[in-house]
């Protein structure tokens, strides 16, 4: 991909992690959380749109795309805390985090761990809680999946969660990005997202917070979006209509410039 660079690191949590990088080295640092079944992919149309001043990075989590599997809990806090340590490996002392989905859970869970590491928040397609029916209907659906997982699951889920026509070559390949993750872990991971739960924390989180939604979202719907607000109060809620649950896929350019615009502002005109 034009533009981005590719490499891994070692992080002091045990996993190395592979990671794309875009942009200025020394510019503001900007880290982007992917969701699940995803990769660092998931933020490959939104990338090259960004101010060429901040330095963007995408890494793999965990168990996805080209990053390790190690034998471990694959907890949220566990994932946060690679957050921190990759921020560590790469010697960054204060980043901007982004997080996608299950990934906007990660960043929420890193920025309240570790508050003195970020300077804002931005949350694409996140919910107040894990608990909801459609998440407990995945959560059955996956119960009996066989190994290895089927193609026609991951294209079906994958397709049900954007609203907006995408470029073909880009849905293939994020298929093939899905596919890379084992299918122990596409029960896992999301066994742990329903069991975590960090609506008595968002009060710690005193960063600007940027929440990022499409109204055609079928995993978290408004109503999610207004319990997020109303526990936390100082966020922000830009709403992008006729858009499903992947803004950063069906709308990268707009996505680029409202993360731009509020890593360069902390405002964002609704």
């Amino acid at each position: 991909m034009v533009g981005t660079r590719f490499s891994k690191v070692r992080v002091a949590t045990g996993p190395q992690l592979h990671y794309a990088e875009s942009g200025q080295g020394n510019g503001d640092p900007l880290l982007f959380l992917h969701g699940w079944p995803d990769s660092w992919f998931t933020f490959s149309r939104v990338l090259p749109l960004l101010p060429t001043d901040v330095r963007a990075l995408a890494f793999d989590q965990r168990g996805y795309g080209e990053s390790d599997r190690p034998d471990s809990t694959y907890s949220i806090p566990e994932l946060a805390a690679d957050v921190a340590a990759f921020l560590d490996a790469l010697e960054i002392e204060r980043a901007t985090l982004v997080g996608h989905s299950f990934g906007s859970f990660v960043a929420r869970q890193a920025a309240i761990a570790n508050p003195d590491r970020f300077n804002a928040l931005v949350l694409i397609g996140t919910g107040f809680a894990a608990t909801n029916p459609v998440l407990q209907d995945l959560q059955k659906s996956l119960r009996d999946l066989p190994d290895p997982i089927p193609e026609s699951f991951a294209r079906e889920f994958q397709a049900s969660t954007a609203y907006r026509p995408l470029p073909p070559e880009f849905f293939e390949r994020l298929i093939v990005e899905s596919l890379k993750l084992p299918p122990r872990l596409w029960k896992l991971l999301i066994d742990q997202l329903r069991n975590y739960d960090d609506a008595r924390d968002l009060v710690r989180i005193q960063i600007p917070t940027l929440l990022l939604w499409g109204e055609r979202d079928v995993l978290f719907s408004r109503a999610e979006q207004d319990g997020f607000l109303a526990a936390f109060p100082s966020a922000t809620l830009k709403v992008y209509e006729e858009t499903g649950h992947c803004p950063n896929w069906e709308r990268p350019d707009d996505v680029a410039t409202d993360i731009g615009a509020f890593c360069g502002n902390r405002s964002i005109s609704l």
